[in-house]
């Protein structure tokens, strides 16, 4: 046993050896014994610490000599050390060691040896080429895939032979402007010709990367289809002092914002939303494995009034045109008409004086200067009544709207729909010309309200559309899919 001070002890049994004689070891004497003083004493201890025992004195006194000692072993300031100082070099001497010596290179230091060429150096007839080139271009704007290859230095059998890989992998038409395509030119037998193309990457898509590989003499294509998660963004807050600004601080893209306040504007005052006040949205998001993120349109628009009071809008295409409409699936359209051609009125709804017949009579329309060919839009939604000659109208369009509301559109040069037709409010109908009893080219614009003709600036539209059926279950489920989605996941 070992006690807390280090000595073993027997613990009350002796050990006995057998067949050993027990040698005791004799104490070191005479140099021995003062050899082993000298290295276990400590002669130069902490004089900071245990100030004024035995073993600081031994240290003071180690100090002290040590001073003495060097005290007595200097010259004195009267007797100056000598020392030699080498001679400055120069000449071959300077040159030599300059070479060989580390020089300031902000200071233009050419510091190095250089030795001219000597028999064995053999020149070179050219500079010899990489063995390959790795580059980057971009796909600008109204460019050709080829022209982008053909500008980095790629030949033209090269060029066409990855259009045509690429071309059957994807449309170049979907190949967005700005996308980099990272190139590798390989060896080239000579400088008279283009190097051949080795290796071709870039991302054709939001979901697809396209690369070629030179393979023999032929180029591979090869694809990575990259996986998209669709799961849409949805962001909540509160309205504070500014809902624009609560809404971008909430991490909504300023165009959803935009598009949010219209939809909202459309329903309620927008002057009239509380601090208190909750906004709800909801938009389109890509996201790819890769980590790119990409946002759309904004989908879902909700409001959460601290009076109790809610608006739910979705947005929802329908006969070609997206409008908002509420969680019922209704929509309401109003305001007033908008011109159906760009161009200056020459005469409005009232009596005037025919420029042909030269008598005073009722003109039941609008008359619109613009040139020849300009795109007639339709004023309003509705179905061709009518799209053919009549009279004086000339080539003229007539279309039944909701409402008892019908509108007329003389003097086209050309009609582009038919007879059944269902219109959209802004789609072309037709172009301006001059035929009928007409003195040049314009547009006869008449609006019908229960039969009878009515000035088109005093027609505002007022309708509300109101899903059905199949159409109606579709608009639920999507509603209650874009609802369901965790605000702020990722």
């Amino acid at each position: 046993m070992r006690d807390e001070l280090g000595i073993e002890d027997a613990g009350g049994t002796a050990t006995l050896s057998f067949g050993r004689a027990l040698v005791p070891v004799a104490k070191p004497t005479g140099a021995e014994a003062f050899r082993a003083y000298l290295a276990k004493t400590d002669w130069v201890p902490d004089l900071g610490a245990r100030i004024g025992t035995a073993e600081w004195w031994r240290g003071a006194l180690t100090c002290t000599a040590l001073v003495a000692g060097a005290c007595l072993l200097s010259p004195g300031r009267g007797h100056p050390v000598m020392g030699d100082v080498a001679a400055p070099l120069s000449g071959t001497e300077w040159d030599e060691a300059r070479a060989q010596s580390i020089t300031p290179l902000a200071y233009g230091a050419n510091s190095g040896r250089r030795m001219a060429a000597n028999d064995l150096v053999a020149p070179l007839l050219e500079t010899p080429e990489r063995p390959a080139i790795e580059l980057s271009a971009a796909y600008g704007s109204g460019d050709s895939f080829s022209g982008v290859l053909q500008r980095a230095g790629v030949s033209e059998s090269d060029s066409d032979a990855a259009v045509a890989l690429i071309s059957n992998a994807v449309s170049l038409e979907e190949i967005k402007p700005g996308t980099q395509i990272d190139i590798t030119l390989g060896r080239r037998e000579n400088k008279k010709v283009a190097r051949p193309l080795d290796a071709l990457s870039f991302r054709a898509r939001f979901d697809l990367n396209l690369s070629l590989a030179r393979a023999g003499k032929a180029l591979a294509l090869a694809r990575q289809v990259i996986a998209i998660d669709h799961t849409p963004l949805r962001i909540q807050g509160l309205v504070g002092s500014s809902l624009y600004r609560s809404a971008r601080a909430a991490g909504a893209p300023a165009k959803a914002v935009e598009d949010y306040i219209r939809g909202i504007a459309s329903r309620t005052a927008i002057g009239g939303l509380g601090s208190d006040d909750k906004f709800d949205m909801t938009i389109g998001q890509d996201r790819a494995a890769t980590g790119e993120v990409r946002l759309g349109a904004l989908e879902y628009a909700g409001l959460f009034r601290s009076s109790g009071k809610t608006l739910r809008l979705m947005r929802w295409e329908r006969d070609g045109r997206e409008q908002w409409f509420d969680a019922s699936g209704q929509t309401e359209q109003s305001g007033a008409m908008g011109m159906p051609v760009a161009g200056h009125v020459t005469s409005n709804f009232g009596l005037r004086v025919h420029p042909i017949l030269g008598y005073t009579k009722m003109h039941k329309g609008m008359d619109i200067g613009a040139p020849w060919g300009s795109p007639i839009h339709a004023a309003m939604d509705g179905v061709v009544q009518f799209a053919g000659r009549t009279g004086g109208y000339g080539n003229f369009v007539k279309l039944a709207s909701g409402g008892n509301i019908a509108t007329g559109y003389g003097h086209m040069s050309r009609i582009a729909v038919r007879n059944g037709e269902r219109v959209a409010r802004g789609q072309v109908i037709g172009y301006v010309g001059s035929t009928g009893l007409s003195t040049g080219p314009h547009l006869h614009w008449e609006v019908w309200k229960n039969g009878i003709s009515v000035n088109p600036r005093s027609v505002s539209m007022a309708s509300v559309i109101q899903l059905g059926g199949e159409e109606l279950r579709e608009f639920k489920a999507r509603l209650a899919e874009l609802t369901s989605v965790k605000p702020g996941g990722r």
